[in-house]
C-alpha cells in the first residue's frame, strides 16, 4: 500500500481534509495521525510555521514511519493569477540564503556550498516530483479548480508590500510564496523521498491589507485539491 505523509502548517489550513479522514479528529501540533484514505495509508501532521518547524515534522516521519511520498500543503500568497486558485509547485526556492554584494543578492551558488549534495547538488532549489506533480494539476483541474503551476519561493519574512513581492518573484520566476516548502524539500532530498506541494492562493502579494485575504476560501479549494489528488492517483 502507497503510504502518504501529509503535512500542514496549521489546523486552519487543514480542516476539509480532516473532516475527511476523521470528522472527530482533534489533533495537536507534531502530533503524527495514521489514517487510510481512499485505500491509500495516510500520515499525517501539523508542523507549524517556518522552515524549522516544516523541517522537524518532516524528519520525524521520514525517520519513524515508512513513506513513500510526502505532500505540503496549505496557503500561499500569489505573485499571480487570483485568489482562490490552487497552485502546483514544479520547484521549490530557498528565497534568501545567498549573498548579498554591492552588485545585488546571489543565490548559494556563488558560495560553492550546495545544502545537500548527493546524486546532485542542492542549493537554493529543489525540483518536485513531476509525475506526481502532473497528476496533481489533472485532478485539481477535473475537480473544477483554476490550477497555476511553477515555482514556488519560501521566505522567513513574508513580502508585505507590493515591491517586496516583486523582488521575490523576480529572483526564481515564482507564483507564490509560503514560509515553509523549501525546507521540506531539503529533507526530502536529504532522504531520497519524491514530494510535491499543493497550496491554496489566500492573498495578492502586494501592500499588506487582510480585508482581501480569504484564507477559508483559500485552504478549502487545497484540501479538496488533495483529497481528489489521493483519491486520483
Amino acid at each position: 500500500m502507497h503510504a502518504f505523509a501529509l503535512i500542514a502548517p496549521t489546523p486552519a489550513e487543514s480542516r476539509v481534509f480532516r473532516g475527511k479522514i476523521d470528522p472527530n479528529l482533534n489533533d495537536g501540533p507534531k502530533k503524527i495521525i495514521k489514517k487510510e484514505l481512499y485505500g491509500k495509508s495516510i500520515l499525517f501532521t501539523h508542523c507549524g510555521i517556518g522552515k524549522v518547524n516544516a523541517a522537524h515534522s518532516t524528519t520525524l516521519m521520514l525517520e519513524n514511519y515508512e513513506v513513500d511520498t510526502v505532500v505540503l500543503f496549505g496557503i500561499a500568497g500569489g505573485y499571480c493569477g487570483s485568489v482562490g486558485d490552487v497552485a502546483v509547485a514544479e520547484t521549490e526556492n530557498y528565497g534568501e540564503e545567498g549573498v548579498l554584494t554591492e552588485d545585488g543578492w546571489n543565490s548559494m551558488k556563488i558560495t560553492g556550498f550546495p545544502f545537500v549534495k548527493n546524486d546532485k547538488e542542492y542549493y537554493n532549489t529543489f525540483t518536485m516530483d513531476t509525475e506526481l506533480s502532473e497528476c496533481a494539476i489533472k485532478s485539481s483541474i477535473s475537480a473544477g479548480f483554476i490550477v497555476r503551476s511553477g515555482n514556488f519561493v519560501t521566505v522567513s519574512q513574508c513580502s508585505g508590500t507590493s515591491e517586496s513581492g516583486k523582488i521575490m518573484k523576480k529572483r526564481f520566476g515564482g507564483i507564490c510564496e509560503n514560509m515553509e516548502g523549501a525546507a521540506v524539500a531539503h529533507i526530502c532530498a536529504l532522504y531520497g523521498i519524491p514530494m510535491i506541494e499543493i497550496r491554496g492562493i489566500s492573498n495578492m502579494v502586494e501592500d499588506r491589507d487582510l480585508n482581501k485575504w480569504k484564507i477559508e476560501e483559500a485552504a478549502g479549494n487545497c484540501n479538496k485539491a488533495i483529497i481528489e489528488f489521493i483519491k486520483e492517483i
